[in-house]
Order: C-alpha cells, then structure tokens, then sequence
C-alpha cells in the first residue's frame, strides 16, 4: 500500500456505533483494523478483524503488531469499546465497577499506550475517545456514576494526552454522544429517551461517525471533547 493511504484501529467494532465507524472509514478509504471481543473475519482485504478483549494487555499488543504486520503504520485509534450499566450507585456490586473499569478504562490505558508509542515513532496521529454527554449532563432519570467516573477520566485524560503530545504531531480528541439509536437500546425505550434531548429524538449512528469524521480531517483542532447529543449537554 502507498504512504498516503492512512489505517484507522477501531475498538467495539463489530456493532453499532464501531460497525458505523468501520463504514465511514472504509468509504474515504482507510485501511481498518477492526476489535472486538467476538469480532468475524471480513471479507474485505482492507479490514483486518482482531477478536479479542481490548481490556487485556495481550490483546492490546496483537492489535498493534497485526495492524503493522498487515498495513505498515497506525494513524488513527477510535477508543469506541465501552461498558454503560444503569443503576443507582448502592446497587452497583464489585463485578459490575470491575466490568466498567476493565473496558473503559483498561482498554484505553493498555491500547492507547501501544499506539501513541508508533505515532511518536511516524511524528503523527490522531486518537479519538467516545465518551458520554452524561458526564457534564447528569441526570435523575439515567443513574450512571460508573459512566460517570470512568468516561469523564477519559475526557480529562483526552485533554491531558493532547497537550503532552501537541509538539510531537499527535492529535487527540473525544466525542460525547447522547443517546444514540443502537442495539443497545430496545425499540420500547426509544421514546423516553427521545425525551432527554431538547432536540425532541436520540442520535443515529451516522452523527457519531460525521463527528468522528470531522475531527479527523480537522487538523487545527486537539483537546477538544465535541459533544453531540441534541443540546442535552447545554440544559433543559
């Protein structure tokens, strides 16, 4: 593959918001190497599938090396894999803080690392968390400290990543969705969730990966945690 044709990680890629990513990375022609925990193979010779949970340092490390094995350079990490559990903060138990913990943030620390190790080595790159507008928008109807605590240290972090990288050509920002219309969600939910943004309806897939877009040709912009999620993080 030439130089000018850029490769994109995605994590929690095998559905939702990571499947609609994968697509919109593929249609400006990047080269995709696609995590998740139960991934499949693809067919496309530009995507290269890497099952596993990214949460593990052993994983991390397979996605790394494969993707240099197979297309010779990282430009692009989208830390999409996440865990949301919606319960008041007494009902959460050990497993469920382990489980959030474990994907949240692990699969950023051991992954992000790794990568941020190669873009330094290219003197370029481009890291994007998916977040959660609930961080600056807390809600009594969405009880989500976990969310909270977890996606809000990756928006401190995007921050504290792109001011320590600026000088070495590394990029990194977040977008902070809504609610966003996707498996996740029964179909039976959708208008009470509609309601939580002053838009009047949840997000579609396809706005997280026009703002993902955005930022990646943006290339003035870094530290810049972009929500989008129909006014919710504005107010009521």
């Amino acid at each position: 593959m030439g130089a000018e044709q850029k490769v994109v990680v995605i994590t929690g890629a095998s559905q939702g918001i990571g499947a609609g990513l994968v697509e919109g990375f593929r249609n400006r022609n990047y080269r995709v190497v696609a995590n998740s925990r139960a991934i499949k193979p693809s067919s496309d010779a530009g995507v290269l599938a890497v099952a596993g949970d990214a949460g593990d340092p052993a994983t991390a490390e397979r996605i790394v090396s494969q993707a240099l094995d197979r297309f010779g350079r990282i430009d692009t990490l989208i830390n999409n894999a996440g865990v949301f559990i919606a319960k008041p903060f007494t009902d959460y138990t050990d497993e469920d803080y382990a489980a959030v913990l474990a994907v949240n943030l692990n699969g950023f620390f051991h992954l992000t690392q790794r990568v941020v190790r190669e873009m330094v080595k290219q003197g370029s790159g481009h890291i994007v968390q998916i977040t959660t507008s609930l961080v600056d928008h807390a809600s009594s109807s969405v009880p989500s400290v976990l969310a909270s605590l977890t996606k809000g240290g990756l928006n401190a972090a995007t921050k504290s990543l792109a001011i320590e990288y600026a000088g070495k050509g590394i990029r990194v920002n977040a977008v902070a969705p809504g609610v966003i219309k996707t498996p996740m969600h029964a179909p039976a939910t959708h208008d009470f969730l509609a309601k939580l943004h002053p838009v009047g309806r949840m997000g579609d897939i396809k706005d997280i990966v026009d703002a993902v877009l955005f930022l990646e040709s943006s290339g003035f912009v870094t530290g810049e945690i972009l929500h989008v999620d129909g006014g919710q993080s504005a107010g009521h």
